[in-house]
Parts: C-alpha cells; structure tokens; sequence
C-alpha cells in the first residue's frame, strides 16, 4: 500500500511516498482503506523531532474510510472514522489502510463526507470531552473558549452554543474575529432543542444558525485585554484553555468556582499564574490529558453532522501525496479550520 512517512526529523520535505507492506488484522480489528486524514499539530511535531517517534513513522491522528471485509460487527463497504489512528496497524491515517481495533470505530451515516468526518475527527472528540466530559458544561453557563479558529475551537463553539451555551472565544487578528462574527449572518436552521444531544427525534427549537454556530463574544487577544473583558460581564464558568501560556489570563476570566480544562499548549508549555488569583476564586484547574471522548459520543457528533446541526471548518483539501505542502500551511499559522488530506 501507499504511505506517506518521514524516515529522519526535519523540515516537511522529509514527508515521503512510501510503498509499504499492507496491515494484518487481528481477531478483534477491521481492516479500512483511509479515504480522508487531517493535518494536526502534533503531526509538526512530531516530525520536527520534538515529540520522537520510532522512524520510520507514518503521521495521521485519525482516518475516515471503508471496511474492506466483513468482521467484527462491521459489513464490508460501511463508512467509518477511527479518531485513534496512530494505535492502528498500518500507521497513521497517512497510510492507505488500517487495520484499526473495532471498538475504535465509529460508523458515518449517510449525508456525511469522508473530508467532513475526517476534519470533525479527533478535534471534535477533543472539543466534547473538554466541554462535557470534563467540563460538565451546563446549559446558560458562559464558556471561553481559546483560539476560535483551531480546529477545536471551531466545533467546540458550536457544540458550547448547541447545548445553549453563552460563548467567548479569542482570535490573533481584527480579520479573525470578522470571519468568527460573519458566521452568525447565516440563514435559520432547525436544531433540537439543546441539551438532550441525544433525542434526534426531539422538540425541535428554530434557531439562526448565528445562534446555534457563532460565539456570542470574539475578543481580539493582541489588541485587547481577555481577562479584564470577561470579568467586567462577570467571568465565565468554564474555560477551555488550548493556548497553555494563558492558563493566568483565563484564572482572571473565570467566576468565582470556575473550572479551567488544560487541553493544549499551542502557545508554550510554561505559564506563570497567581496562586492568590486562584485561591481566592476558587478555580478548578483540570490537566485533560490526552482527551477523547466516546465512540458513541463521536457518532453523536456525526449524526449532528448528518442533520447540519454541526459544521466541520474545512480550510483546505489536498491530495496526501501533498502532505509536505499541507505542513507548510498548517505552521504558517494563517488557515481557519482543518487541513484534510485525501487518498
């Protein structure tokens, strides 16, 4: 099978098209031709050498595809999308099959595009379990959320928003934080009402899709002040912190018993924060880990999906041959939404 891999750390023409022995399946995995991947962050790094791998390795943090054979509770021809790829046989969803553990499979319903499944993928499930999984996010809470044009950022506004939700999120630019506003000039759409995510026969609320997808507030984090903006409406009850250098400037955005998700350190592994901030407010500072949701609850979000309830930002879309190019554009910094590499 095909295969893009680097072999050595470096700059992104290290990516290299590989011919590769395809996956054995054991027992309890399925075996996928990989018709769509995305580009993440950890992929840079990864590459770069700052996160070592065992070389040579093949990138791709999820992969959405078809299953090749009966077994396991899956039919041959089925579409689905594993958001743990690197724990396939095969590699990464840079490679061209998988042979990917059946429990790790969520099935795409009709209506919905390997890119979209791919592109909601792992950002989706991180942006869920932020959110309720760890979160415990309630509906009327106010959320910020850290960089609204990331991958997570984007569907996490519009989950937050979807189970009814007031939403913050950031952006580096006057131009972003145009784009993240413009969303709420859509047309109306029907959602069912929020929170019962799990009733797609439900009561069903008429809702611009403004309401249901845009955040409420898009602050400007280099021109102004975050912490003082949120605390002035007073605070949020819940941060999702993507950015990690933040964490004080969220601890200063946060109500009092606020809780604070440390998903991501886009901005740098060190923060300084003031513990007298912290103490007195009373903030729960939660380390996510490596955060994933449910299988379920990944299909949930496809479903949503399925119903265009929920909308995967895709910036791009290229051949995976092209995954050198999709690095370059992802570490450029100037893309809103995902890279989606297909095959």
């Amino acid at each position: 099978m095909k295969a893009v891999q680097f072999a050595r750390y470096g700059e992104p023409n290290v990516l290299q098209v590989q011919e590769v022995a395809d996956p054995i399946a054991d027992p309890g995995d399925v075996l996928i031709e990989v018709k769509a991947t995305t580009v993440n962050r950890l992929d840079l790094f990864q590459r770069a050498g700052s996160r070592p791998v065992n070389l040579p390795f093949t990138p791709g943090l999820e992969a959405a595809g078809i299953v090749l054979q009966d077994g396991n509770g899956f039919r041959a021809g089925e579409h689905v999308l594993t958001t743990r790829a690197l724990l396939a046989k095969g590699g990464g969803g840079y490679a061209g099959k998988l042979a990917v553990p059946s429990t790790d499979l969520a099935r795409i319903p009709a209506g919905v595009s390997f890119e979209q499944a791919a592109a909601a993928g792992l950002a989706a499930s991180t942006a869920w379990s932020s959110l309720f999984d760890l979160g415990n996010l309630q509906a009327g809470e106010r959320v910020l959320i850290w960089a609204g044009s990331s991958g997570v950022g984007t569907i996490g506004i519009q989950l937050a928003k979807y189970a009814g939700a007031w939403v913050a999120t950031t952006a580096s630019s006057d131009e972003r934080c145009s784009i993240l506003r413009r969303i709420e000039e859509k047309k109306p759409m029907l959602l069912p009402t929020p929170p019962d995510l799990d009733n797609p026969n439900g009561t069903m609320l008429n809702m611009s899709s403004g309401s249901a997808l845009g955040a409420n507030l898009v602050i400007n984090h280099r021109t102004q002040d975050v912490g003082k903006v949120l605390q002035e409406i007073g605070g949020v009850n819940l941060v999702i912190e993507l950015v990690g250098s933040t964490l004080q400037t969220s601890l200063q955005a946060s109500a009092p018993n606020g809780r604070i998700i440390l998903v991501g350190n886009l901005g740098g592994q060190q923060a300084t924060v003031d513990t007298q901030t912290w103490r007195l407010q009373r903030t729960q500072v939660i380390g996510g880990g490596q955060v994933h949701t449910s299988v379920a609850n990944e299909e949930k979000m496809l479903h949503l999906i399925a119903e265009n309830a929920l909308t995967p930002v895709i910036a791009r879309t290229l051949p995976v041959e092209q995954a050198a190019e999709a690095h370059r554009q992802l570490a450029s910094g100037e893309l809103q939404g995902k890279i989606v590499l297909t095959h």
